[in-house]
């Protein structure tokens, strides 16, 4: 046996009676004993790591911290005796009671027996310490043994592939959830809580810095109900969400939210005791860029994560946290135990995950397929994507999998249960069966749905709305749609004869069926780089440059390569133009093939309107020059983006790159001022604009038509400056004025230059060494086009007159009961002005001419 403390580096039962509740406050936060002495008996106030037997529920004589402290000196006794004694706060064990100095055979048989071994919980001195007042603890191998053996398994995320690498969260560990934004960290910290509170009915603890109560209610009804959390944030529920919303109220009470204010570590550490049965603590999330709003950010991360950690050990639960940073020396400063990395891959579809413990590195890696529209990951591995050289037949395949068929099935849900229209009756009749086969499993049921179902698909065009793009996308898996003439040979391969519609910014090719539009496609082609020959009827690209570099704020048009793979630039995309994209709800939209006059295969639009609608004509209102003319004031920053973070408030002195929640917006009259922007929202549902989307939703907030701009939650911003693109804006404005009056080639060449001029801004290829690489330009430019023509609809709106479709950033159909166009547009031939046509109702609707 080991030497005792010296009695002088101990405290008396009285004295720590006194002091009890700071002295388990040391326990906790800091893991320091105490010994305590009463007459010739000493006991020790201990870590519930010294003896991790005493966090079994009823295995030893258990006591609140107020009754401890009554009861005091008798505690001392037993414990010295060979008795723990366990000290609760609540119902959550914080401290023991051991024996300090007795030899193993003092120990209790009720105390071995829950052990398994005689000395499971003795404090063994050290001799010869200097610190005298802290005794250490040795474990015997059985102590270690016993611990495992007795330890049950921690929760899991729900998702086999990463839970399999992982072994599930480790009770009294911190696991750390690292990924850059985008990438959805935050929804493998929902995955787990779900898992946990819904599934395995344990208590969850949700800690959330930055997103709020109601988005994670929100993106847990995504995920379970596979809605779009976009639309979701809108308020717009289908049945079916509305009453799984109301099953997660009644079944809510085991999924705690705090999203207080000002969150720290240290009120998660006071809170989480008082949670009786807590299984699992997340903390979503520790924000690499510091933020005076958010303490769980900036260099204050290292302290927080050793508070959670210590919270890990005290509670002996998993504390799970996400960081949206993969910065290998952020995590190193983190120092948590287990460390799970999101990394992207070439293939979209995919996101690597690497597990890593502490001291053995790797251990473990998995493939998640991020599904960011719905909240959620899927198993990489439920549903491989087919092999585009293997024709798919009509069958259901192994290849598609069971996650196929349950997501079809969820893609199906708006249709089947009226939330949506727009597809054949024929083709909703079949996915109410087949939503119908997979509830029940019903394998052989499925088998002899599909061929029906793809035959019903080929006979019509999905809608190219969110929910069609879904359903498209879930109808992949099964092949091509069988075309009526092949219906009858069903066990057949599928030919390629008909396809699902693959709205136009999908980014899927249709092979050589009847395609649409190119719009925002970069049709560039070697050579469009150079400058025009001398004499040329429209010089577009030298202009442009010129007009850049003539500007006195000293632009930077070229970023360099090597930096485009960090900072701003990676978060720049094609769907932060804004382009409306929208059919008016009760309005009928198919794309129908047509051919054009130079034998190319499109696809146009076809509107029907309901009878309610009245007498009338569609109105096609074409806008001249939409992206020229935008380019009369851009608000943009010429020079490099620098990041500056969260803002309490748009800065009008800067332009630049915003995060921001999606603003709620009810009407159903106009669409979304966003555009096609809220079709992309990251995991937190939050999107980057640029600044004439930011500068719109400040005029509407003006005009009361939102009720408060969104928060911006993460910037890169630069001087602010309109004029850049000016003298590119009059040269254009003028040669249009003349060669639009000549009309034929010469009018082509100068729509041609121009368009390959706006595109050079933002070249995709390598291979194009364009005078230019701005994402952000580009972007801004589309931005503020199609900022102009949503305003100019609007106030058609606002005056009375009802939208039917709103198209890209040029085209817009009204319905016309009187046979004239709305008086909001000026009908002309100049920039801002617009060409009218009228076609009937049910017509296909013609192509603009310029």
């Amino acid at each position: 046996m080991s030497q005792s403390p010296q009695a002088e580096g101990a405290i008396n039962a009285t004295t720590a009676r006194n002091k009890l509740y700071a002295l388990v406050k040391l326990v906790e936060e800091e893991g320091r004993a105490t010994v305590i002495t009463k007459h010739k008996v000493r006991a020790l106030l201990a870590p519930l790591d010294r003896f991790p037997a005493a966090r079994k529920t009823d295995a030893f004589p258990a006591h609140v911290l107020s009754t401890a402290q009554r009861d005091f000196g008798d505690l001392v006794t037993l414990a010295a005796h060979g008795q723990p004694q366990v000290l609760l706060r609540n119902t959550t064990p914080v401290a023991v009671l051991l024996p300090a100095d007795s030899p193993p055979d003092a120990l209790s048989s009720d105390m071995a027996a829950h052990t398994g071994a005689a000395t499971a919980g003795g404090a063994v001195n050290s001799q010869g310490s200097d610190r005298g007042s802290t005794p250490r603890r040795l474990a015997t191998l059985g102590d270690a043994i016993s611990s495992v053996l007795t330890d049950d398994v921690g929760p899991t995320f729900g998702l086999p592939g990463l839970d399999a690498a992982t072994g599930g969260l480790q009770r009294g560990k911190l696991t750390l959830v690292a990924a850059r934004p985008s990438v959805g960290g935050s929804l493998l910290g929902l995955a787990a809580a779900r898992k946990t509170a819904l599934v395995d009915h344990d208590m969850v603890l949700y800690a959330a810095s930055g997103p709020n109560r109601d988005d994670i209610f929100r993106r847990i009804i995504s995920a379970e109900t596979g809605g779009e959390y976009a639309r979701l944030k809108q308020g717009r529920l289908t049945e079916h969400e509305q009453e799984v919303a109301r099953r997660l109220v009644q079944a809510g009470d085991l999924l705690m939210i705090d999203d207080g204010s000002n969150l720290t570590a240290e009120d998660i550490r006071e809170t989480a005791p008082h949670m009786e049965g807590l299984a699992l603590v997340v903390v979503d999330r520790l924000q690499a860029a510091h933020s005076a709003r958010l303490p769980l950010s900036g260099d204050r991360l290292p302290d927080a994560s050793q508070v959670l950690a210590t919270l890990a050990r005290a509670l002996h639960v998993p504390v799970l946290a996400i960081v949206d940073s993969d910065d290998p020396a952020l995590l190193g400063l983190l120092d948590a135990d287990v460390t799970v990395t999101l990394s992207p891959t070439e293939d979209p579809a995919k996101v690597q995950v690497t597990v890593g413990e502490r001291d053995f590195g790797t251990i473990g890696s998995a493939y998640l397929q991020p599904d960011l529209i719905h909240a959620r990951f899927l198993d990489a591995g439920a549903a491989p994507r087919g092999r585009a050289d293997c024709p798919a037949g009509p069958v259901l395949s192994a290849a598609a999998g069971a996650t196929a068929a349950l997501e079809l099935a969820e893609a199906a849900l708006p249709y089947t249960s009226g939330g949506c229209r727009g597809i054949p009756a024929a083709l909703t009749h079949e996915l109410a069966a087949w939503r119908t086969a997979v509830k029940g499993g019903d394998q052989d049921a499925l088998k002899e749905i599909l061929p029906s179902l793809l035959q019903a698909a080929a006979a019509g065009e999905m809608p190219d709305t969110h929910e069609g793009a879904r359903l498209a996308a879930a109808l992949r898996p099964y092949g091509t749609p069988v075309s009526p003439d092949l219906a009858a040979s069903a066990g057949q391969t599928a030919a390629a004869s008909a396809s699902v519609h693959v709205p136009a910014d999908s980014g899927q090719a249709q092979g050589d069926v009847a395609e649409d539009e190119e719009d925002g496609a970069d049709w560039l082609k070697p050579g469009d780089e150079e400058d025009e020959p001398e004499g040329h009827v429209f010089p577009a690209l030298k202009i442009l440059k010129e007009a850049v570099g003539r500007s006195k704020m000293h632009p930077i048009p070229v970023i360099r390569k090597e930096e485009r793979d960090s900072g701003p630039w990676p978060l720049i995309s094609e769907h932060m133009d804004g382009e409306p994209r929208w059919v008016h709800p009760d309005v009928t939209a198919t794309r129908v093939p047509h051919i054009r006059a130079n034998g190319k295969r499109v696809r146009r639009d076809q509107l029907d309107v309901p009878d309610s609608f009245g007498a009338g004509v569609l109105c096609l209102i074409d806008r001249n020059g939409s992206f020229p003319s935008a380019c009369s004031g851009v608000p943009l920053a010429p020079n490099k983006l620098l990041h500056t973070g969260p803002l309490d408030a748009y800065d009008k002195t800067k332009a630049g790159i915003y995060l921001i929640d999606i603003p709620e917006w009810t009407r159903t009259d106009m669409p979304h001022p966003l555009g096609r922007i809220i079709d992309r929202p990251d995991e937190d549902g939050r999107v980057w604009v640029t600044t004439p989307h930011i500068k719109q939703l400040e005029k509407l907030v003006r005009e009361k038509h939102l009720d408060a701009m969104p928060t911006i939650y993460d910037s890169w911003t630069g001087k602010y400056n309109e004029s850049l693109f000016k003298p590119f804006y009059e040269a254009t404005r003028k040669a249009r004025t003349e060669l639009v009056q000549v009309g034929g080639d010469p009018y082509k060449a100068y729509k041609t230059r121009l368009s390959i001029a706006l595109r050079l801004l933002w070249p995709k290829r390598p291979s194009q060494r364009s005078p230019f690489w701005r994402p952000d330009w580009r972007m801004s430019m589309v931005a503020e086009a199609s900022v102009r023509h949503w305003s100019v609809a609007f106030r058609a709106v606002e005056e009375g007159h009802r939208l039917l479709a709103l198209r890209n950033v040029d085209a817009a159909v009204f319905w016309a009961p009187d046979g004239t166009a709305p008086d909001t547009y000026r009908i002309g031939t100049g920039f801002g002005e617009v060409k009218a046509k009228f076609v009937q109702p049910g017509q296909m609707i013609p192509e603009g001419d310029d």
